[in-house]
C-alpha cells in the first residue's frame, strides 16, 4: 500500500463543475432572493448555523415545501432536547416524492443475486405505491400505526413504505439476516399492526429460507393484525403456518389513486434502531418534516443528486443509509438498488455493476474500499467503463487516506471522493462533502449546512488543529423527535445530553482542520490512552493496513487496577497467512512510525474472527468490558452481531488472562 500524508491535496473541482453544481445555483438564488452573498462554501455554512431560522426558511421557499397547513414558526426554540421545527406546519414526505417526475424516466434499477437487474418506472411506482396504500387501508392502517418489514433491499421494500408515509403511519425495517430474537427485540418495542416480510434471501450464493423466522416473529408480536408475503427467495413459499397472510401480487393488484394524508411536521415518518450491542436496541424516532428537510438538502446540495443522476449505496434495510438512499427519490434521481454479498462471486462484482447500471454516485462503507485495496489485481478503471461515475461516498467508518489515494490510482482520475460522518441517530450525514471544495486524503470535505458542529475540548470549548468531542451545539431537523417508549425523555437525554448540558455529544472525536475539514478519530469511548496521549483506533487500524498479510484488526483499551491500562490488537488473517514473528515487527513497526511508540500494543493476537454488529461495525466497548470480566450477557447483545460466533474466542482469552495474573 503506497504511503500517502493526511491532508494531502489530490484533487480539485473545475470551474465548469462548481457552477453546474446544485449549491451553486442555491447560492446564487440567495443572492438574488435574499440580498445574501457568499464567496465560499465556509461563509454560506456560518450563516447557516448562526441564522438556524433563515437558513431552514430558506430551505423551505427553495425546496417550495407543499403544506397543507402552513408553517408561522420555524424552530420554536433553541433548547436541546425539546426544540420543535415548523410546528403548525402539516405535510407528508411521500406526496414529494412523486410531484414533478417524468413518468417514463426510471426511478428505481434493482438488482440481487436471485434477480436480473430491471429498471422501473415513476409510473410503476407511483402505481404499486398506490395499490399497496389501499391494501394497508384495507387492513385498517391508519395514521400513527405502525408496519414493520423484515425485508431485503429490493424494489417491494421502497414501495411499502412509501405507502406507509402516504398514511402518516410509521415505518421499521430490519434486514432478513438478523436474526429472530433480534428482530423481535426491535419490533415488539413499537408494537406494529402489519408486518410485510421475504419468505427468504440469497447471499453469497447460498439460500437462506426465513419462513419458520417469520413465524416465530409474528407469534411474539402480539399486537400484529396482517402480514404482506414478498415471494423473493421462492415463487411459491408456504405460508401455511402464517396467520392473516396477503400475497405481494394481490397487495398491489388494485389500482387507483394515491391520496396523502397531512401530518404535523413533527410526527414521526419511522422507527430507527441502534445497533443494540449492549442491549435491547433504541428506538430512534425521527419526524416527517426533519427527514425531508434534511434529505432534500443533504442529497442535493452535498452529494450533487439531480434528475440525471443514478444514486447508488450498498446498504440493507437494517441501516440508516438505506432510509438516505431512498432519499434520493426526493431529489429525482434514480436511485439503484443491489441486494446481496458485495464480493460474490469476487470484489469486482459492484465496480461491474457501476459500469452496467451507468451509476453517477457509488456510495459504499470505508470497509467495501480497504477490502478492494488489498486485492492487488483489482484496478476498476481499467476493467470496466466507469465513464459516468463523478462520485465516490462512503461512511461507516473513517476512510484513510491510502483510501482516497486508491481511489483517484484505480478508479479514475477525475473523481469527487466525498467521506461523510454522522449515524442512525441523524439519519444523514453532518458532516460529509461538497463538490465546490477540494479533496484531501483522510479529511471530511466540511460540516454540513445548518449543522453547528464543534470539536470540545473537556471544558466544553470549540477548538480547531485538537481532537475533540463532537458535538452539535444548536438544534437540527432531523435530531430524534424522541425515542419510543421513552415517557420522561430519560433516555433520549442520557444518549446525547449527560455530558455538556444542553449540548448534543456525539460519542465520535473529531479535529476541525484550519482550512475548515475535519477528521473523524473513532468512538471517543474506544480511544487509546497511553501516557496521557490519546489516540483514536482509526489511526491505529490505517497503520495495521499497511501490513499486507493482516486482512482486519481491533484494539482494545483494558485499565488495571494500578492506574495503567494494557491495550492488546486482535488481528484476523489473510487466508494462507501466519501471525509470524516477523509479521508482528511489523505491525509494531507501523503503529511506531504511524502514531508513536507508546501505542504499540501490549500484545498481539490472531483471532479467528473479529465481531461486528449486522452493519459492519467493530465491537471495541464490548470486547473491552469482556476483557475487563464482565459476563458476556451483560455487555453485548448477541443478537445484534453478524458473527455471533466470533465472541467465543474472547471469553476464553478474557478468562485465560485472568488465571495468569492472579
Amino acid at each position: 500500500m503506497s504511503e500517502i500524508k493526511e491532508g494531502t491535496l489530490l484533487w480539485e473541482p473545475s470551474k465548469k463543475r462548481k457552477a453546474q453544481s446544485k449549491i451553486y445555483a442555491y447560492m446564487n438564488w440567495l443572492n438574488e432572493h435574499k440580498n445574501l452573498q457568499f464567496d465560499d462554501y465556509h461563509s454560506l455554512w456560518k450563516w447557516s448555523v448562526n441564522e438556524l431560522e433563515d437558513f431552514w426558511a430558506s430551505i423551505w421557499q427553495y425546496f417550495d415545501i407543499q403544506a397543507k397547513d402552513p408553517y408561522e414558526t420555524v424552530l420554536s426554540s433553541h433548547q436541546m432536547p425539546g426544540a420543535k421545527w415548523f410546528p403548525e406546519a402539516t405535510i407528508n414526505y411521500t406526496e414529494h416524492i412523486f410531484r414533478d417526475r417524468n413518468e417514463q424516466k426510471p426511478a428505481i434499477i434493482h438488482s440481487s443475486e436471485l434477480r436480473q437487474t430491471q429498471e422501473i418506472t415513476w409510473q410503476q411506482l407511483y402505481q404499486d405505491t398506490a395499490a399497496m396504500q389501499q391494501t394497508l387501508k384495507n387492513l385498517g392502517v391508519v395514521k400513527g400505526d405502525r408496519v414493520v418489514a423484515y425485508v431485503a433491499n429490493i424494489y417491494e421494500s421502497i414501495v411499502a413504505f412509501l405507502a406507509t408515509a402516504s398514511l402518516g403511519a410509521i415505518w421499521s425495517s430490519a434486514s432478513p439476516d438478523f436474526g429472530t430474537q433480534s428482530v423481535i427485540d426491535r419490533f415488539k418495542q413499537i408494537e406494529p399492526k402489519v408486518m410485510v416480510t421475504v419468505d427468504g434471501y440469497r447471499y453469497g450464493g447460498k439460500d437462506f429460507d426465513r419462513m419458520a423466522v417469520v413465524e416465530n416473529i409474528q407469534s411474539e408480536l402480539s399486537t400484529l393484525e396482517a402480514t404482506i408475503v414478498i415471494p423473493y427467495l421462492n415463487k411459491h413459499p408456504d405460508t401455511a403456518r402464517l396467520k392473516n397472510v396477503t400475497l405481494w401480487d394481490v397487495a398491489v393488484a388494485e389500482s387507483g389513486t394515491l391520496t396523502f394524508e397531512h401530518v404535523n411536521f413533527n410526527d414521526p415518518l419511522w422507527v430507527l434502531f441502534s445497533s443494540g450491542t449492549t442491549g435491547k436496541p433504541k428506538p430512534i424516532v425521527q419526524s416527517q418534516g426533519g427527514i425531508l428537510l434534511e434529505h432534500l438538502k443533504a442529497l442535493t446540495f452535498h452529494a450533487d443528486l439531480g434528475k440525471d443522476d443514478r444514486f447508488f449505496w450498498f446498504t440493507t434495510t437494517g441501516w440508516m443509509m438505506w432510509n438516505f438512499l431512498v432519499g434520493g427519490l426526493l431529489t429525482g434521481s434514480t436511485i439503484i438498488l443491489y441486494d446481496g454479498n458485495p464480493a460474490h462471486p469476487d470484489k469486482r462484482m459492484l465496480w461491474k455493476f457501476a459500469q452496467d447500471t451507468k451509476m453517477t454516485v457509488f456510495g459504499t462503507s470505508a470497509s467495501y474500499i480497504t477490502a478492494c485495496m488489498k486485492e492487488d489485481d483489482l484496478k476498476p478503471g481499467k476493467a470496466f467503463d466507469l465513464s459516468h461515475l463523478k462520485s465516490i461516498s462512503s461512511t461507516g467508518s473513517p476512510l484513510p487516506p491510502e483510501g482516497f489515494q486508491w481511489c483517484y490510482d484505480n478508479v479514475k482520475e477525475d473523481l469527487w471522493i466525498a467521506s461523510a460522518s454522522g449515524g442512525t441517530d441523524v439519519c444523514t450525514a453532518f458532516i460529509l462533502g461538497a463538490p465546490i471544495l477540494p479533496v484531501y486524503a483522510g479529511e471530511l470535505q466540511c460540516r454540513g449546512l445548518g449543522a453547528k458542529i464543534e470539536s470540545f475540548d473537556d471544558d466544553a470549548n470549540p477548538q480547531t488543529e485538537e481532537v475533540g468531542e463532537l458535538v452539535l451545539t444548536e438544534p437540527f431537523p432531523s435530531m430524534p423527535i424522541y425515542f419510543w417508549n421513552d415517557a420522561d425523555g430519560s433516555r433520549l437525554h442520557d444518549s446525547y445530553f449527560d455530558v455538556f448540558p444542553g449540548i448534543w455529544r456525539h460519542g465520535d472525536y473529531l479535529k476541525v482542520t484550519d482550512r475548515h475539514t475535519c477528521v473523524i478519530y473513532g468512538r471517543s469511548d474506544a480511544t487509546i490512552n497511553r501516557g496521557g496521549i490519546r489516540i483514536g483506533t482509526s489511526e491505529i487500524y490505517r497503520a495495521v493496513d499497511h501490513v499486507s498479510e493482516v486482512s482486519d484488526s481491533l484494539i482494545v483499551d483494558v485499565p488495571k487496577g494500578d492506574g495503567d491500562s494494557y491495550t492488546p490488537l486482535f488481528v484476523l488473517m489473510k487466508d494462507g497467512e501466519e501471525l509470524t514473528v516477523d509479521v508482528m515487527k511489523m505491525i509494531k513497526h507501523q503503529i511506531r512510525t504511524h502514531c508513536s511508540p507508546r501505542h504499540v500494543p501490549s500484545g498481539i493476537y490472531e483471532a479467528p474472527d473479529l465481531p461486528k454488529t449486522l452493519n459492519g461495525k467493530k465491537l471495541e466497548i464490548p470486547i473491552k468490558k469482556i476483557l475487563i470480566g464482565k459476563p458476556v450477557d451483560e455487555v453485548v447483545n448477541k443478537g445484534s452481531l453478524s458473527n455471533q460466533d466470533s465472541l467465543d474466542y474472547f471469553v476464553r482469552f478474557a478468562e485465560e488472562q485472568a488465571k495468569a495474573n492472579s
